[in-house]
């Protein structure tokens, strides 16, 4: 058998998905540079909107910090608080708009028991367990020439792959309300600054299919591999 990482598979199947991965990261740090130099015209901030977004749905209690770096916006559940990135938080961009709004949407969404992040949240710890011991458990299978392990990895990583299924609609959906929002109420105009905010949310959310995407493709490889150490 071929050395695990430069088996035909991995080039045939997980290469092009990583392009596509690397891609999408681009389009979206490309999307996220240029509608940053277009500002609001009532002048916001994304602590503003995120601030308004919550108290609006009764979610008064939900914190928001500052975060060092870029793109390091996210909401964490456990201790009920948004954090928002350096080039968000003060930020008056439509581009920082979009991303404060998105990050308010998913609290909203753990509020109103927003089913498919209830599934993604009670599979967290599997899933950590999934992503760290997969691939060793496949790769020693392999090795081994041990089924039972490569089933074994091969299982897990299936749990990764519908981890990041259940992740599709509950960014997309974050997303939709974060739109909905910042035009029924009138935070952003309609025209450039609603559509500078949509391009943005809309490259973030295809990083999000170029992950499934790349993990199906790992996952494709595993069980070719299996059948093929089978054959």
């Amino acid at each position: 058998m071929p050395f695990f990482y430069i088996d035909h598979y991995y080039w045939l199947l997980v290469v092009p998905a990583l392009l596509i991965a690397a891609v999408a990261q681009w389009n979206v740090s490309s999307a996220f540079r240029k509608y940053s130099r277009v500002g609001n015209a009532r002048g916001y901030t994304g602590y503003q909107v995120a601030r308004f977004i919550l108290d609006s749905n009764g979610l008064h209690h939900v914190r928001i910090e500052r975060v060092a770096g870029s793109l390091t916006d996210h909401f964490d559940p456990s201790k009920s608080v948004v954090r928002l990135s350096d080039a968000v938080y003060s930020s008056t961009s439509v581009a920082a708009i979009g991303v404060a709004a998105h990050e308010c949407g998913h609290a909203i969404q753990h509020n109103v028991g927003y089913f498919p992040i209830k599934i993604r949240t009670a599979i967290v710890p599997i899933t950590q367990i999934g992503s760290t011991l997969a691939f060793p458990l496949a790769i020693i299978g392999l090795i081994m020439g041990a089924p039972m392990l490569v089933s074994a990895g091969i299982i897990l990583f299936s749990i990764v792959v519908v981890f990041q299924l259940v992740t599709l609609p509950v960014e997309f959906n974050a997303s939709a309300r974060a739109l909905r929002t910042l035009t029924d109420d009138h935070i952003l105009e309609e025209g450039e600054e609603y559509r500078g905010a949509k391009k943005m949310l809309t490259a973030a959310g295809l990083t999000y299919v170029a992950a499934l995407l790349t993990s199906l493709a790992q996952l494709l490889r595993l069980i070719l591999l299996a059948n093929r150490r089978n054959d």
